[in-house]
């Protein structure tokens, strides 16, 4: 028998089979700006300059880590997309920009087009919300990589706004308030400490009193999107920068943003910290300072703004369903 590329566990037809199905996903987010097709070698998108005076593009590329073995082991491939748009369009909202189109690549072991058409739903359920298009992607077969079952993704999104209206924190001072925002959980950080340390003493199905629900149901909880809030805050406030909590923790990704000269204290008391990490750290044994270096710990976003703006902060913080709390301000 003569080798081909389907004996080498690539399957050009299943590919074929995975874009029929995800067409229907990609173009219920397209909007008038897209003039490619599904399918074609780029996305054409039309960007609207008479917008902007200046206009500026932003962009991130980012991924959804071991997360992704959690979706594989309970066959739940729905929310995992959601999680990588809504990580992408917070990575530069906190900039201040309006994201544009995503851009995604799937990587698989073996190709399964209901896999795929699933985590493509998931994109397009995230990219309809926050008011992107989901323009394009790629998708490969990848058998010498990845075992049968597994597969990775990353994402790319562009967005833009105007230069005056980036969000640098330059202009942040000494006596500048810290306020937090809450996160949905996990979102898409730590999580190979998660299952080192979880699913050594727990299964995926089961009941966890703590959590009111399943271990597996509590660790793919959707990353939370903080877009329309943002967007609130930068219409309502004199915001000066933001954080976006993922891998670093409060103080890692919060600093990024602090000019030279000043540092941030956080009070680390101010708010619960959800049960989903109380219960990580009581089953690992893991000290404050590596669950504070590892994980949001419960506050997902951060704004920096001036102290006699706490009110208003909280005020629109309410006008979109997010609890605020401030929990440092700038040293």
């Amino acid at each position: 028998m003569n080798d081909t590329y389907k004996s080498s566990g690539v399957d050009i037809l299943a590919g074929e089979d995975t874009v029929n199905r995800i067409k229907d996903y990609a173009k219920s987010t397209f909007n008038k700006n897209v003039l490619s097709e599904v399918g074609h070698f780029s996305g054409l998108f039309n960007f609207d300059k008479d917008k902007y005076t200046q206009p500026v593009l932003v962009s991130s590329t980012d991924g959804v880590g071991t997360k992704l073995k959690i979706a594989v082991e309970l066959n739940k491939h729905d929310t995992i997309g959601q999680d990588l748009v809504n990580h992408c369009v917070n990575d530069i909202a906190v900039c201040g920009a309006e994201p544009l189109f995503f851009l995604d690549y799937m990587a698989f072991g073996k190709l399964d087009p209901e896999v795929a058409s699933e985590v493509v739903k998931g994109f397009s359920i995230a990219c309809i919300a926050n008011d992107c298009v989901l323009i394009g992607g790629e998708t490969a077969e990848m058998p010498g990589i990845y075992t049968k079952r597994d597969y990775d993704l990353s994402g790319t999104i562009v967005g833009a706004v105007e230069r005056e209206g980036v969000l640098t924190g330059n202009n942040i001072h000494a006596g500048d308030l810290l306020i937090g925002f809450l996160s949905n959980g996990l979102h898409t950080n730590g999580y190979s400490l998660v299952r080192k340390v979880l699913q050594n003493s727990y299964n995926l199905n089961d009941h966890i009193d703590l959590l009111n629900k399943t271990l597996g149901k509590e660790l793919l909880r959707v990353h939370k999107s903080y877009l329309k809030l943002i967007r609130e805050l930068k219409e309502n406030t004199d915001v000066k920068a933001f954080s976006h909590i993922t891998g670093g923790g409060i103080i890692g990704n919060t600093k990024r943003v602090i000019p030279d000269g000043l540092k941030i204290k956080i009070h680390w008391g101010n708010w619960d910290i959800p049960p989903i990490f109380k219960l990580i750290q009581e089953t690992g044994g893991i000290s404050n300072e590596e669950m504070r270096k590892v994980f949001n710990v419960g506050i997902g976003l951060i704004a920096v703004v001036p102290q006699e703006q706490e009110e208003m902060t909280m005020q629109v913080a309410i006008s979109q369903k997010e609890h605020a709390i401030v929990v440092g301000e700038v040293e």
